[in-house]
């Protein structure tokens, strides 16, 4: 394994805290306004807690994924390569040579799933003994861009294809492409479609007690919810959350930019928007927005107590400290 190791950083020690120090000295932060303290969410985050920058400058970021004694797994997915940082902070390279790992799940028994986009599939990758490919076609038709997972307490795989790259050629195959679409690979196999009317499906979570699935539509303005059955199959789609994060850019493009999924111990769901982590209740009530530096992609609890939220983006890699803890029933 090949290290690039940093030194490990002190709690508090990112840019947010920077923006404390120019506070303190008098200095006007007017020049870094992207340096940003998250509000107060209740039971969530303190108001005023510091944002901690572990590194900026990764070829990508995504699928950051507790892995234990308080370590995170994340992928740099342009450069194919898996990241782990340790509780120190200490960031070094877990694995290369990825087939473009986009995000992560790790099973109870230590296998290692990942969606890869190189050559697009749904997969385990660790322990390179157990390896092997658990879907690259729907009915024939290739996976566009596999873009996140979870796993169940069944054995089964939820995961989303985006679809085709248009920054990407496209792969060279007599095979048609595959719709954007969600998807479930039942324990023994079996591959299912689940929905194939989304714009634009990014994120996919579970809520901890399996009952509710979650799905961020990219293109879309809120979060949108299925109730999950016993065998894994799902129903009732609705929106669950319309999202701050909708708004319209520069090239007069509407998009939420809902990404990456997580929830905490108390089944409260954050979604990664262009407005931040917005957070939310099993309930549907928005609780608030955790302001970031750059706009986030994805995130996970991680840390030996699960009480840090990390999230990663734009190249960069933040933390923060948490009032709750994230669901310990799996990796993320």
């Amino acid at each position: 394994m090949r290290s690039s190791a940093v030194p490990a950083l002190p709690r508090y020690a990112g840019r947010a805290s920077l923006l404390l120090l120019l506070a303190a000295a008098g200095l006007p932060y007017a020049q870094a306004d992207e340096l940003r303290q998250p509000t107060a969410i209740a039971g969530v985050v303190a108001a005023g807690t510091p944002i901690d920058l572990i590194k900026d400058g990764f070829k990508g970021t995504e699928g950051p994924l507790a892995f234990g004694d308080g370590a995170l797994l994340f992928t740099e997915n342009q450069a194919g390569r898996i990241i782990k940082i340790d509780a120190a902070g200490t960031v070094t390279v877990h694995s290369e040579q990825t087939n473009g790992a986009n995000a992560l799940a790790l099973a109870a028994n230590g296998d290692l799933f990942a969606v890869q986009t190189a050559n697009p599939r749904v997969g385990i990758i660790e322990p390179a003994s157990r390896a092997r490919t658990l879907a690259a076609d729907f009915q024939g038709a290739l996976f566009g861009r596999p873009n996140d997972l979870v796993l169940d307490q069944r054995g089964g795989v939820y995961f989303t294809d985006s679809g085709a790259n248009a920054n990407s050629p496209p792969p060279v195959s007599t095979l048609k492409p595959a719709k954007p679409a969600v998807y479930y690979v039942t324990s023994d196999g079996r591959l299912q479609r689940l929905a194939d009317d989304i714009e634009r499906p990014n994120g996919v979570q579970l809520s901890p007690d399996e009952k509710t699935l979650y799905v961020a539509n990219t293109l879309g303005d809120s979060l949108i919810a299925f109730d999950v059955a016993a065998d894994g199959s799902v129903s009732r789609r609705r929106n669950f959350v319309r999202l701050e994060g909708w708004s319209q850019d520069e090239k007069g493009t509407w998009s939420s930019g809902a990404d990456g999924l997580a929830v905490d111990a108390d089944g409260r769901i954050y979604v990664a928007t262009n407005a931040g982590v917005e957070v939310f209740s099993a309930q549907a009530q928005a609780l608030g927005v955790i302001r970031l530096p750059k706009k986030p992609q994805n995130l996970a609890f991680a840390g030996n107590d699960k009480k840090t939220l990390y999230v990663v983006g734009r190249g960069a890699v933040y933390r923060i400290a948490t009032l709750t803890s994230g669901y310990r029933g799996r990796a993320k």
